[in-house]
C-alpha cells in the first residue's frame, strides 16, 4: 500500500531503524514542493540541520540557496530538498551503508510521492547511492544518468565548495545545465508508469 504524505512524515520522525536515531536533535525530513519537477538529495544533516530539522540550512545551505536562486529555483516554491539519511551522523560523519540501507525506504517513499523528473545529488555519498557506486563525482559532475525514467545528475556538496571555493565556478554549470534541461522537459509529456528509480 502506497503512503501518502500525511503517514510518512510522522513515521518517519518517530524512527528507530538505526543507531543514529540515540544521537539526534531532530529528524530532517525534507522541505520544498511536495510535486517538485526537481529534487536535491543530500547524504545527511549536519549540525544546524539537526538543530532546526530542516536540511541545508548552514553556510553550505546559503550557498545552495544562491546558486538555486541564479536558475529560479526556490526550496519554497519548486523544488524538494531531502537527504539519504534524516538523522545527523556525529560529527558529521559520512553515513555508513547500514546507516544508509536503514533510511532509504524513507526517501524511497518520498520519491514517488513527487515522482521528479530530475534527482540532483549533492556530493559524492548520495551520488554514489542513488547513481552508480563508482561515480567520480569531481570528473562527472554535471552530466545526466537515465535511471527508471528519471533523470539523475551529480554535483558538487555545497560543502565542499565552501572548503574549496575554486570549484564553485564548475559547479555553477551544472545549475545552468539543470535550467536548460528542465527548460527541455517543458515540452516533454509527463510519463505515468510506476515509479522505481532506486
Amino acid at each position: 500500500m502506497k503512503m501518502t504524505w500525511e503517514d510518512l512524515e510522522p513515521a518517519c520522525k518517530e524512527c528507530r531503524r538505526c543507531g543514529l536515531c540515540e544521537t539526534r536533535t531532530n529528524v530532517v525530513f525534507g522541505v520544498g514542493n511536495r510535486n517538485a519537477d526537481v529534487m536535491f538529495i543530500g547524504e545527511g544533516p549536519g549540525e544546524n540541520e539537526d538543530l532546526q530539522g530542516e536540511p541545508f540550512v548552514g553556510r553550505g545551505g546559503q550557498l545552495l540557496d544562491k546558486m538555486l536562486a541564479a536558475v529560479d529555483l526556490d526550496r519554497n516554491t519548486n523544488i524538494f530538498i531531502a537527504n539519504i539519511v534524516k538523522c545527523r551522523p556525529p560529527k558529521n560523519r559520512d553515513p555508513e551503508p547500514g546507516e544508509q540501507e536503514a533510511c532509504l525506504p524513507w526517501l524511497r517513499a518520498q520519491v514517488s510521492l513527487i515522482r521528479p523528473k530530475i534527482i540532483v545529488c549533492l556530493g559524492r555519498v548520495a551520488a554514489m547511492k542513488l547513481i552508480k557506486p563508482d561515480i567520480k563525482i569531481t570528473k562527472e559532475h554535471g552530466i545526466f544518468f537515465e535511471k527508471g525514467g528519471v533523470l539523475m545528475m551529480g554535483t558538487l556538496h555545497p560543502a565542499a565548495l565552501l572548503r574549496n571555493p575554486h570549484n564553485k565556478p564548475g559547479a555553477f554549470e551544472d545549475f545552468l545545465k539543470l535550467r536548460k534541461k528542465l527548460d527541455e522537459l517543458q515540452l516533454a509529456p509527463v510519463e505515468s508508469e510506476p515509479f522505481d528509480c532506486f
